[in-house]
């Protein structure tokens, strides 16, 4: 069971994605679609808002497609989770189901939240890179590589 909603999951999986096959050229919205089985309309919304969050950057043309905006060290895995999710959605759901959600049940799971979203992070792209060379995925790319202009 996961903590995080799918979107956030996809989010983490895009960013990873293109962090081991952004090499020599951007990596494209559709070929990252068909590696996690998605189509492409469905995974370029979510691309946008990681590009907007500064998290990869957009690169236009006829061999654009995406590549990380930043060191793959410096971006946590809770950046990648606060750019998937856009603040109002799940806050405005619990305000309008009552008092018991609010005063008892809310702070709770704001709490846990808070510890999770400390601990996540801690937690690189640059470690899960590293954690899918030692679990053989990606075996075509090289993924101790890092940043490149």
């Amino acid at each position: 069971m996961f903590l995080l909603p799918r979107r956030s999951v996809l989010a983490l999986a895009a960013v990873i994605d293109v962090a081991v096959h952004a090499k020599q050229r951007p990596v494209a919205a559709k070929s990252l679609a068909a590696r996690h089985g998605l189509p492409p309309r469905h995974l370029e919304t979510l691309l946008q808002e990681l590009v907007r969050a500064k998290i990869l950057k957009g690169v236009r043309g006829p061999l654009g497609g995406y590549l990380l905006a930043r060191e793959r060290r410096r971006i946590s895995i809770a950046d990648i989770v606060a750019a998937a999710e856009r603040p109002g959605g799940a806050d405005e759901a619990a305000d309008r189901t009552g008092e018991l959600v609010a005063k008892v049940i809310a702070p709770a799971i704001g709490a846990a939240s808070a510890g999770f979203f400390e601990k996540i992070g801690h937690v690189s792209v640059h470690d899960l890179c590293v954690r899918t060379g030692t679990e053989g995925f990606y075996r075509d790319s090289a993924a101790a590589d890092d940043f490149h202009i």
